[in-house]
């Protein structure tokens, strides 16, 4: 298992996945290794569940730090095609937060979910003296629709073409830009264009314009791992190769010049905000119109290919993409953070 972030495959086939509980026939989806959201089947209807933890960074101003907290979570029901439409929510604070303070990130929480359509049906707040910033709890989002508007991150397929939206790297180098600025050795403007990046995190409405314009028949939210991470998860699951053309990934304003400061590799670090989408030949115009109406950077950047034990993986320019082992935002947030207490 990883020292830092998520449990790798080896481990989860390994002590997750015999280890479920009771096996019951209404568990339509159950955990899969690469996949973020499990389905029930209630009544004939299928409730789309995820589970994230919450993660408030002081540093982004409480309000963003609340939206960008839920964004995360509601990513992952919305990354299935089906609208999240109810959150249950737990925070367990530390000491140091103050009551104003998470005023203003539950109004904040409030405010995104109105205008989402997503209610808020239960929770748990309370203060305790050992949580610290930035894990302060968890939520679980869940939405309603029918079982064949289910979007799964396995279902690609021969001939789908590949989309990306916003880039590679986005949410490490606006958050570590912003945290650690003035550590960077870069230009201010440089800087400032990194800091931007923050404003392009949000991927919900994305994933749910993308599903709409369809078909799309697969999606992943480019997080933990970073592109490269997403393309083998994807394409592992769907048992297939993507040829990927390295040249036509947009790269962001900032995000280079981080990135080579940092001795980060963009293609591996988390990058919330930024969604890979398999779409079928015919709807890849539909989709990549509709993205582009919300002003939403999106690139195609590859195909699917039948694979077989031999071929199947991700490759780019004709090299094979290894997933990463590890997600190196994770080292430079730790370097950086050591550095500042100095």
């Amino acid at each position: 298992m990883s020292d830092l972030g998520k449990i790798d495959r080896q481990f989860f086939d390994r002590r997750i996945a015999p280890n479920l509980g009771a096996d019951r026939s209404d568990v339509a989806l159950g955990p899969r290794h690469g996949v973020d959201f499990g389905v029930i089947d209630i009544g004939g209807q299928a409730l789309v569940t995820a589970t994230d933890p919450l993660s408030i960074l002081p540093a982004l101003g409480f309000e963003r730090a609340g939206r960008f907290a839920l964004d995360l979570v509601l990513a992952d029901v919305a990354v299935s095609g089906v609208a999240p439409s109810h959150l249950s929510i737990c925070f367990t604070l530390p000491e140091s937060m103050t009551d104003e303070q998470f005023a203003t990130v539950w109004e904040t929480i409030h405010a995104e979910c109105a205008d989402l359509g997503v209610a808020v049906v239960t929770g748990h707040t309370a203060r305790y003296s050992d949580p610290s910033h930035p894990w302060v709890g968890a939520a679980t989002a869940m939405g309603v629709g029918d079982h064949d508007e289910i979007v799964r991150p396995d279902g690609a397929s021969e001939g789908d073409r590949l989309l990306l939206t916003t880039g590679p790297a986005v949410e490490s180098v606006g958050l570590l830009s912003t945290l650690f600025g003035d550590q960077l050795d870069l230009p201010d403007g440089v800087v400032g264009d990194a800091r931007d990046r923050l404003e392009e995190v949000y991927c919900v409405r994305d994933a749910l314009t993308a599903a709409a314009a369809g078909p799309v028949t697969a999606m992943h939210d480019v997080t933990e791992g970073g592109l490269a991470g997403a393309l083998n998860e994807m394409a592992d699951g769907a048992e297939a190769r993507f040829s990927i053309d390295g040249d036509a990934v947009p790269m962001r304003p900032g995000v280079r010049e981080v990135c080579v400061a940092l001795e980060m590799d963009p293609w591996a670090a988390t990058s919330s905000g930024s969604l890979l989408i398999a779409v079928d030949p015919a709807g890849v115009d539909d989709v990549y119109s509709a993205l582009e109406e919300r002003g939403t950077v999106v690139a195609e950047i590859g195909r699917v290919e039948a694979g077989d034990e031999v071929d199947e993986g991700v490759v780019v320019d004709g090299e094979r993409l290894e997933h990463p082992s590890v997600d190196p935002s994770w080292r430079a947030y730790a370097e950086l953070a050591d550095a500042a207490t100095e």
